[in-house]
């Protein structure tokens, strides 16, 4: 059974080998030969994905005592395909990439004036950030401002009402003093009217 799992791993090992290779060659490729490599390469990781399978099914019948080493070996050889297919979708996406630009006649130039044009909205962004910043900083300034002359106002307000009040007692108190007065002056012109009259 162990010669059957040691197959495997030699034929994965060949394949794994062949997909790197086709996978590191594809940006260099003219486009049709790109397209023509994209489609081998993923058929033969669909073959790698294929002998992963019937290794595992191998080991699963191994002894569980003699299964440690195999099972270790496995995960080794899952990593790797994941290595491949991770390659293999950037190598994908550079591709689109490309074949998009051809159809769209960009080039170079333009994805460096799509960066500098990014970066200018970016810079942008930024100064309106700043100058949002600074109004609303502004605004808190002036609202403080505003409350406290408010609250001045509160205490002149109240300071000037109990200025009337006192001013009104006044008067008030100097009308009662006034009327006393002249009761008394009376009080004393008529006595004093008297008293001539009564010589």
């Amino acid at each position: 059974m162990s010669s059957d799992f040691e197959g495997y791993e030699q034929d994965f090992a060949v394949l794994t080998a062949e997909i790197t290779n086709k996978i590191a060659r594809v940006p260099r490729l003219p486009p049709d030969e790109k397209k023509q490599m994209v489609a081998n390469v993923e058929k033969q990781l669909e073959e790698a994905r294929e002998l992963l399978e019937q290794m595992d099914l191998e080991v699963r019948e191994i002894p569980p005592q003699s299964r440690g080493m195999y099972s270790s070996r496995m995960r080794s050889y899952k990593q790797e395909m994941g290595k491949l297919e991770t390659d293999f979708k950037r190598s994908r996406i550079a591709y689109s990439d490309e074949v998009r630009n051809e159809l769209l006649g960009d080039d170079g130039n333009s994805s460096e004036n799509q960066r500098a044009h990014l970066l200018d909205n970016t810079e942008r962004l930024e100064r309106s950030s700043r100058r949002l910043e600074a109004g609303y900083q502004i605004a808190v300034e002036t609202e403080q401002i505003g409350q406290e002359m408010l609250e001045n106002l509160s205490h002149d307000r109240e300071k000037i009402q109990r200025a009337r009040e006192r001013l009104r007692e006044t008067d008030a108190n100097l009308g009662k003093s006034s009327r006393v007065l002249t009761g008394m002056l009376r009080s004393f012109l008529l006595s004093h009217c008297v008293n001539k009259s009564s010589k």
